[in-house]
């Protein structure tokens, strides 16, 4: 392996990371690690964002290189509008989910005691942050969500920084250690406030609830922005 193509995968590495900190990435992120109760389980969620963004990034990048073209413009477009959806929907879940959660108070031998119960729409009553196999599935589908919007990009980045289809592989996987490094960070960061509030309902609550309701707002306008300013809904009108 020669200097050049060294230097190029150092660079890769690079802004693999500086391509996790996107404000999309991170807000998407966000309401899963909102869920986690352990500053673990919030990192974890970075790690699975990593992989699932990564192996589409790879398949269709390495497919689309293979074949030597590109992908439409409409559809590249599309899926970044796709983004905005998931965006929209995951903070639409997660205030809901925080919105659900009540807490009871009552009292035993003069002790007053604080019971959190998360009420179900049909009903049932569960435990509100038993979310663990959720979060790491839902970050490995923002994760894959994310990697497909970004797939355009990428193979155009690659194609012009990479000579060879094996190259080509290898720089594509240390982007994506590096998208795994800068999530693991911002999810970290991101679940302290939550792990640190975790016995203030109250306040874990809100912070949720914010965190929801940036996530609904970014999306629409993501969407807006994608679909008027950028002329996505022109493209298929």
């Amino acid at each position: 392996m020669d200097a050049t193509l060294l230097s190029v995968l150092a660079l890769g590495l690079v802004l693999g990371i500086k391509h996790a900190i996107e404000p999309d990435h991170v807000i998407a992120v966000s309401t899963i690690a909102s869920q986690s109760k352990k500053l673990w389980q919030a990192s974890l969620a970075g790690v699975f964002w990593g992989i699932g963004h990564t192996a589409t990034l790879f398949i269709v990048g390495i497919v689309v290189i293979l074949m030597k073209g590109e992908i439409p413009e409409k559809w590249a477009m599309s899926l970044e509008f796709l983004v905005g959806i998931m965006l929209v929907t995951l903070g639409i879940k997660t205030i809901i989910s925080f919105k659900n959660i009540h807490i009871h108070t009552h009292k035993h031998d003069g002790d007053e005691h604080k019971h959190v119960h998360s009420h179900k729409t049909s009903g049932e009553h569960d435990h509100p942050h038993k979310h663990k196999k959720t979060t790491y599935l839902g970050s490995t589908f923002i994760g894959l969500v994310h990697g497909l919007a970004g797939s355009g990009a990428m193979v155009l980045l690659t194609m012009s920084t990479v000579k060879s289809v094996g190259e080509a592989a290898i720089y594509i996987i240390v982007f994506g250690v590096g998208t795994v490094i800068g999530m693991i960070f911002f999810t970290t960061i991101i679940g302290i406030p939550f792990v640190l509030s975790k016995k203030r309902t109250s306040i874990s609550g809100s912070l949720g609830i914010i965190t929801g309701v940036i996530s609904t707002i970014f999306g629409v306008y993501y969407m807006y922005n994608i679909g008027v300013n950028e002329g996505l809904f022109h493209l298929w009108i």
